[in-house]
């Protein structure tokens, strides 16, 4: 039996240096306030942080990555990779 599809964003961080952890609190503040999954996590390597974030709605995913994600001071820049939903079952 097929899952059904769920809009899911991977976001790649990188943050200022030594501000990861108050970058993931704010992170975790702000989803706690809206109606989605998520996961967020301190990484080595490239990357800082790595934020996994579903909704039933991929608009209202698009909207916090653009609008209130990027916009945490002492980020530095992020990649974000929307999971391409027709092929979540094959």
């Amino acid at each position: 039996m097929k899952k059904p599809l769920v809009p899911t964003a991977y976001v790649l961080l990188n943050s200022d240096l030594g501000s990861d952890e108050s970058i993931i609190n704010e992170v975790k503040q702000i989803l706690a306030e809206e109606d989605v999954k998520y996961e967020v996590q301190g990484v080595y390597g490239v990357y800082d942080i790595v934020l996994k974030i579903t909704s039933d709605d991929s608009e209202k995913v698009r909207a916090i990555i653009t609008n209130k994600v990027r916009k945490i001071s002492k980020v530095q820049s992020t990649l974000t990779m929307m999971v391409i939903e027709e092929q979540e079952n094959l």
